[in-house]
């Protein structure tokens, strides 16, 4: 375990990302309230599912990614096929009639019907039972970049983090989890929200892909598994590493934590493991 100075050097929040249709373009705020559910406010609020329910998103339907959206709260987006700007459409997801011409305009770009949903209480997290903010630091980020020859843009809208932790090493966010076993969740503080850490994500195929034309990354789950293997710290330990495609941190939110705001700014503080 790595000492504290080193733990805590200055961690503080460098970016807030929220993504409010789930699996298209992030929306960088400057602050977040926590919402009842858990997430951070506007994220994956809206989500995009076909006629059997299930989820039009990064994992089962390449075209999403060439799919640019621009979101302006409270529930404007704009929306226009990669590269065709001038095809732009602007839709109200917040009005019937504007969420009606949103889901008509993707039916057309699908091929397929596509309904918008909405959850304002907390959206459609990824993981049900983790449903807290990803966390990530910037040096995790550019450590991915330099592993696939990335920018480091690219790296970030691969990964999709909520919180991006500045001054820190790479992969310090592998504090914010138990090194030695699965029953116990570390508790961290951002500004006045406190959080639990859970456990390191498992990837998708979703950081494989160009996030503009969702091109696959030749060999990608060996070479992030073998850079993986090699870099990741003494501190990260081997409870949740059944395998090595784990990347990222997911949290949970305690209930006294709904209703506060994080913030770009707050200070990290990593504080101390308590059972689940």
């Amino acid at each position: 375990m790595a000492d504290t100075a080193e733990r805590n050097a200055d961690p503080h929040v460098r970016r807030l990302r929220v993504y409010p249709v789930k699996s298209l373009d992030p929306y960088e705020s400057e602050r977040a309230t926590v919402l009842p559910e858990g997430s951070l406010s506007l994220d994956r609020e809206f989500a995009l599912v076909d006629d059997g329910g299930d989820y039009v998103n990064g994992k089962n339907e390449r075209a999403v990614h060439r799919l640019r959206s621009a979101f302006e709260p409270p529930a404007t987006v704009r929306l226009h096929p990669n590269g065709e700007p001038d095809a732009a459409r602007t839709f109200d997801l917040a009005d019937d009639g504007g969420r009606a011409d949103a889901e008509d305009w993707l039916t057309d770009f699908f091929g397929y019907p596509a309904r918008v949903q909405r959850n304002e209480r907390g959206g459609f997290p990824d993981d049900t039972h983790a449903h807290g903010p990803t966390v990530v630091s910037t040096g995790t980020v550019e450590r991915f970049a330099d592993w696939f020859d990335l920018s480091v843009e690219s790296a970030r809208r691969r990964l999709r983090a909520n919180v991006e932790v500045g001054g820190v090493p790479a992969f310090w966010e592998d504090h914010l989890y138990p090194s030695d076993d699965r029953e116990h969740v570390v508790g961290v503080r951002v500004g006045d929200a406190a959080f639990e850490g859970v456990n390191p994500c498992q990837r998708c195929v979703v950081p494989s892909r160009d996030p503009d034309t969702g091109a696959e990354t030749p060999d990608f789950t060996e070479r992030f598994v073998e850079h993986r293997a090699a870099e990741k710290p003494d501190w990260a330990g081997d409870a949740w590493f059944d395998h090595e495609f784990r990347l990222m941190v997911n949290t949970r939110v305690p209930r006294a934590t709904v209703g506060a705001e994080v913030a770009v700014g707050d200070p990290v503080e990593v504080l101390d493991e308590r059972p689940r």
